[in-house]
């Protein structure tokens, strides 16, 4: 039973984005947020995994794989899709598995809830972002973080929506529509789904490679949400955590619940 019509949600395909969302959730309960968090979660996912997320406060929710046709599931394997469309400027870790993605479409079945704010379980939120409750759907932030070229792409990490079966519906019939290919996955299709998509302000969906290659756009006085969206921080060793170093800490942190950092004193060091 949901305890408000508006909630956060997230989904876990695996133990690896239940580490994941550990932090995230921990995040959101920081933010003294009112609304319900909700963690949709696959048949990959043990109940050992998701345990500590629901001693938290997080509600479960079963979310199966979508009932897609064997092709399309063939087209959208990992070796498949990776070698169509490569991703050349980070690393997606092993245990990512793009099939899975789509599973996020479920949240359009969340039909106890008016408005659900979407958050990929490789997020943080730093601030309190209840006012995105407001937003009309379909409302998403750029996939900036290489290029202000790539203000026009969406990135399906955070977005607002409002639960509708027959939106499910019609996702469904569209999403699996003969030779179709989604090339990001869900990120595309959202993006052709809702052509007219709202654009959140990029501070809602903070993507890490920012913190490189577009420091000047990284304001920590604006940041809400930072998105672990190429190498995951709970990941040991790789080749860019030398670089994402202070991210990877903040991550850590609140994963652990201690030593959480005053995001104020980021913003204005000399004053900390």
């Amino acid at each position: 039973m949901s305890a408000s019509r508006h909630a956060y949600v997230t989904l876990v395909t695996n133990a690896d984005y239940a580490t994941g969302a550990r932090a995230l959730v921990n995040s959101l309960k920081l933010t003294a947020t009112a609304a319900d968090i909700v963690v949709m979660h696959t048949g990959g996912v043990e109940a050992a995994a998701l345990a500590p997320l629901e001693a938290l406060g997080a509600r479960l929710v079963a979310a199966e794989l979508l009932p897609t046709s064997d092709a399309f599931n063939r087209r959208h394997a990992r070796e498949r899709l990776h070698a169509a469309a490569p991703f050349t400027k980070g690393g997606k870790p092993a245990f990512h598995t793009p099939l899975d993605n789509f599973a996020k479409l479920r949240l359009w079945q969340l039909a106890a809830y008016e408005r659900v704010v979407f958050i990929d379980a490789d997020a943080i939120v730093l601030r309190n972002i209840d006012r995105l409750f407001g937003y009309p759907e379909f409302c998403a932030a750029p996939n900036v973080y290489e290029s202000l070229a790539d203000f026009h792409r969406m990135n399906s990490g955070v977005f607002v929506a409002r639960p509708a079966q027959r939106t499910f519906a019609a996702m469904l019939e569209r999403l699996d529509a003969p030779d179709a290919f989604w090339r990001r996955t869900d990120q595309t299709f959202l993006q052709s789904f809702f052509p007219d998509w709202h654009g959140l302000p990029v501070f809602y969906n903070m993507l890490q490679y920012v913190w490189f290659n577009l420091p000047a756009l990284w304001d920590w006085r604006s940041v809400s949400v930072v998105h672990y969206q190429y190498e995951k921080p709970w990941q040991a060793g790789h080749d860019k955590a030398d670089r994402l170093a202070p991210l990877i800490a903040l991550w850590r942190a609140y994963h652990d619940g201690t030593a959480i950092p005053d995001i104020d004193a980021l913003a204005n060091p000399a004053a900390a």
